[in-house]
């Protein structure tokens, strides 16, 4: 069987489906080799540290190979599909391929996702931040240097070159990673690899180095990791892609922001009754209508009457940006983990547009279908512990945000309504917020705006 010449095959590489995403796993294959496809065409799915997104090629011609397999995290940057571009069939030889000419990007056609290209060249690798020294630059310095020695072919060779101060060690990215993985600083390894390269082997090497010890004290051996377990009585799951990225920011948001909760019970009967006499509303007809659109509305209007709190802490800067929209995040658990999509311009929207756009939220994040872009950009967070009978909670701010509100169950209780002991429907809010933009007063005077909209919803009209 004749082999595809390499003119005419095209690698599809993963691209960045976010912002500044490193990787993504490819969670299924909609093509398979062999199979046609046109520019444009969804030939997989992938999940991200953010979403789970299609991805479209950029290009026509038949599938020649699969490069990852179903469940196998891939670096950005790295091809994952060969395309035939010349359109043959499987097994036989294209047609003679003329030189290659780039690809021009036909008119009216913009890329489709971040990190797509449409030119015939290789991907461009990011600038890295740092300073560095290319392979290509080592060695033409090397040269100048033999030169300035007076070692021509033949002779001792010349010095090492000068590197500049604190260069960046050269290393493949899935190298970097594996460093990251295992705690290693680039710096301290030892390259092995042509022109300098740190190789695998190298990282695994560094790791293998025990601390000096006294003479007389014995090494133990490496045990990071367990090697076996019992099957029977546990069960492992690798923490990857939306599950990963939420215990870290979690973790960086609990021990960078100081959180301070704030607790209030209030009574939602008049709420409850707005519900049910809103869902016969005509203008709200097919619209998702429940006691989360008007505890939405109500912190909407209680940032509308204290703007301070929604903010975002610029560390680098050392400045405090108030912002002047709300972009409402509505926390969703799904079976990829908890993520918050918001709501863009939240607070520009009337009830019925507010509701639309909570209904499409709720049901693109329980498809799983929700962008990255949807989860970015964030200002303030309601996170509805309630759905699970929760009387409330304490919760870590979103990343980015100052305030985040929890909303508990509504029960029907005993409560003192007009001198008197009734059954009212009652709920527990929670607000925490970042004490470095928000203090007391001002977290006090948000919360307790909320809770006097919910118990006399009124207030939405003349507050709002």
């Amino acid at each position: 069987m004749t082999t595809m010449t390499e003119a005419s095959v095209r690698e599809f590489k993963m691209p960045d489906v976010g912002e500044g995403l490193t990787e993504a796993e490819i969670l299924k294959w909609y093509v398979q080799p062999g199979d046609t496809v046109t520019d444009g065409q969804v030939v997989c799915e992938v999940e991200t540290a953010k979403a789970a997104v299609e991805l479209p090629i950029p290009y026509d011609g038949v599938v020649r190979e699969l490069r990852f397999a179903e469940g196998t995290t891939v670096d950005v940057g790295t091809a994952i599909i060969a395309v035939d571009v010349a359109g043959g069939a499987p097994g036989e030889e294209p047609a003679a391929a003329p030189e290659p000419e780039p690809e021009k990007k036909p008119e009216g056609r913009q890329p489709v996702l971040v990190g797509y290209g449409v030119a015939a060249s290789s991907t461009k690798r990011r600038p890295r931040k740092g300073p560095e020294v290319t392979v290509a630059e080592a060695a033409a310095q090397a040269s100048i240097q033999t030169e300035l020695n007076g070692h021509g072919p033949g002779t001792a060779p010349a010095p090492a070159p000068v590197a500049p101060e604190h260069p960046r060690p050269l290393a493949k990215p899935p190298v970097r990673k594996l460093a990251k993985d295992l705690g290693v600083d680039l710096a301290t390894v030892t390259p092995s690899g042509p022109d300098g390269v740190i190789t695998r082997d190298d990282v695994h090497a560094a790791v293998a180095v025990p601390e000096p010890v006294a003479p007389a004290a014995p090494v133990a051996p490496a045990t990071s990791t367990i090697t076996s377990y019992d099957t029977a009585r546990e069960t492992r799951i690798p923490v990857k892609g939306v599950r990963k990225a939420t215990a870290a920011a979690m973790v960086g948001s609990a021990f960078t922001a100081p959180h301070v909760t704030e607790f209030v019970t209030v009574d939602v009967t008049r709420t409850m009754k707005l519900v049910e006499e809103l869902k016969q509303d005509k203008d709200l007809h097919g619209l998702r209508v429940n006691p989360l659109l008007l505890i939405a509305k109500a912190l909407l209007v209680a940032i509308k009457r204290n703007p301070d709190i929604n903010a975002s802490w610029d560390e680098a800067n050392q400045e405090i940006v108030l912002k002047h929209y709300v972009n409402l995040g509505i926390a969703a658990a799904t079976p990829r983990g908890l993520i918050v999509p918001n709501i863009k311009d939240a607070h520009a929207k009337t009830l019925p547009q507010l509701a639309e756009a909570l209904g499409e939220l709720v049901t693109t994040a329980r498809d799983g279908k929700t962008s990255p872009a949807t989860m970015q950009g964030g200002t303030v967070t309601i996170t509805n512990v309630g759905v699970f009978g929760i009387d409330t909670g304490t919760p870590i701010l979103n990343p980015g945000e100052a305030a985040i509100l929890a909303v508990g169950a509504i029960k029907l209780q005993p409560w003192v309504h007009k001198g008197k002991v009734k059954p009212r429907q009652v709920t527990t809010l929670a607000l925490s917020f970042d004490h470095r933009l928000v203090d007391g007063e001002l977290g006090s005077k948000v919360l307790a705006d909320i809770a006097a909209i919910l118990e006399q919803p009124k207030r939405l009209i003349t507050w709002g």
